[in-house]
Parts: C-alpha cells; structure tokens; sequence
C-alpha cells in the first residue's frame, strides 16, 4: 500500500477532511477546471476529468459546484487560468517530496513551497530529481466490511488491475493508468463501493525512519497539503506499524 493512501487513511479517520471541506472542494473544483481545459467537459472520454469528479463526490460535493468548475474550464463561464505544476526535492533524512500544485500564479507557489520546505531542513531540487523515485498509478481505496476478496480480485483482475491488498478495514487495488477506467468501470457494475478513487504517485521503495524522523516528515507533509494550490504531497517515507499506530 503506498505511504499517500496510508496517510490519506488516518486523515480521514481523523476526521481532518470534514474540517477543512470548504478547502477540499477548492482544491476539487481547481483540478477539475483544468482538467475540462486540458480534456474537454465530457468525463467519458476524458480520464483525468473522470478522476476529478469521482473524487468531487466522494467528498459529496454538490452537483451544480462540478458542472460551473466543468463549465469554468471549458470557457462557459469566465474564471481564473490554473496550470499543473510540480515540485521536486528532499525532506530531512534523505526522504524525497513530490508536491503536485495547481496554480494561478507560479511565482507565488514555487516561493511558498521553497520556503516551507527549506523551514522543515529540506530543499527543492530540479525537474526529475526524484521523479524517478516514483511510479505513476490508479490506486482505488475499497471497504473491506461485506466485500468478498476473492470475488473482489475476480472482479479488478479481469479489468486489468496489477495488485490487490488487504490493509486494515481497506483493500487498496492498484493498477496501471491506462486501466483506471476499466477497472473503475468493474468495479461500478459489480456493485461494490469504493471510497477514494484517485491517480498516485507510487514509491518504488521507500526508507523507515525513527519516530522522531519521521513525525517530522509528516509534520511537513501537513504544512505543504495546508498550501492552498497543493493538490497532493507524495514521499518514500515507510509508514510502517509503529508510524501508523503513532499518527493514528
């Protein structure tokens, strides 16, 4: 299970999210605008729109708020330009960051992300200095609770998933990007309920810090998710039990 769909894990148990909706469904809004730009409005023949919304419900964000933001980045209705934009570099211990941002003003971004990072004992680096580190996937988040695992995997296999894990209450069900679709689409007609259906970046490997080392990656985690134009922080920190059971 990668270290984003853990941390995203214990926030939601949290309850983190529903404190900080209002940010949420910004952030939601944002990646769907330019996505509707990038793809067109229409999610079934735009993937990463497609994405967008399914996470835009999963946080039960109102149906008219989805349709302006598609209308947004259309160009149906004015509003501001976003570009995707990452960030790569090196937390404390060696730990690599990727931020994914998404930004009206890229000066402002990078500055904030520079400092927070450099706040924390880390620094930003160039394009693709830990980018390798990491491999782009659909990671789909499935209650555990009344879901048969081997009709589960029957179900993610056949549409051309690549991993099935059972973690704590959830299983996590990865495959490669060009199979998010099918494998949602599976998973849709079979009737099984998944709770978070999003584009990760996975780490190939990852390194386990003592608890003091790595509360302060998380403690940067947190400020940099806290920007307002972060979309998603990825590293390759292990979040192994004794981590989990300390966040948790």
């Amino acid at each position: 299970m990668s270290g984003h769909s853990k941390w995203s894990t214990i926030k939601r148990k949290k309850g983190a999210k529903d404190a900080r909706k209002s940010k949420i469904w910004a952030r939601i809004a944002r990646d769907i605008m330019v996505a509707a730009k990038d793809g067109g409005g229409d999610q079934g023949m735009n993937p990463h729109l497609a994405v967008a919304i399914e996470k835009a419900k999963s946080e039960n964000m109102p149906k008219d708020n989805i349709e302006r933001a598609i209308k947004r980045g259309t160009g149906e209705i004015e509003g501001a330009d976003y570009v995707e934009i990452s960030y790569e570099g090196y937390a404390s211990s060696g730990i690599a960051v990727f931020v994914e941002a998404l930004t009206d003003n890229t000066y402002r971004t990078v500055a904030d992300v520079r400092s927070i990072m450099s706040k924390a004992g880390g620094s930003l680096g160039q394009n693709g200095s830990v980018a390798y580190l990491f491999s782009r996937k659909g990671v789909f988040d499935v209650p555990a609770a009344g879901v048969d695992e081997s009709r589960l995997f029957e179900v993610v296999a056949d549409a051309g998933a690549e991993d099935l894990e059972l973690s704590g209450d959830q299983f996590i069900v990865t495959c490669e990007v060009e199979a998010f679709g099918s494998v949602q689409s599976a998973l849709e007609k079979a009737g099984i309920s998944v709770e978070e259906a999003s584009l990760q970046r996975v780490p190939l490997s990852t390194n386990s810090l003592d608890i003091d080392a790595a509360r302060k990656i998380t403690q940067l985690i947190e400020k940099l998710e806290d920007h307002p134009d972060v979309q998603a922080v990825y590293t390759n920190l292990e979040f192994d039990d004794a981590l989990m059971a300390e966040l948790s």
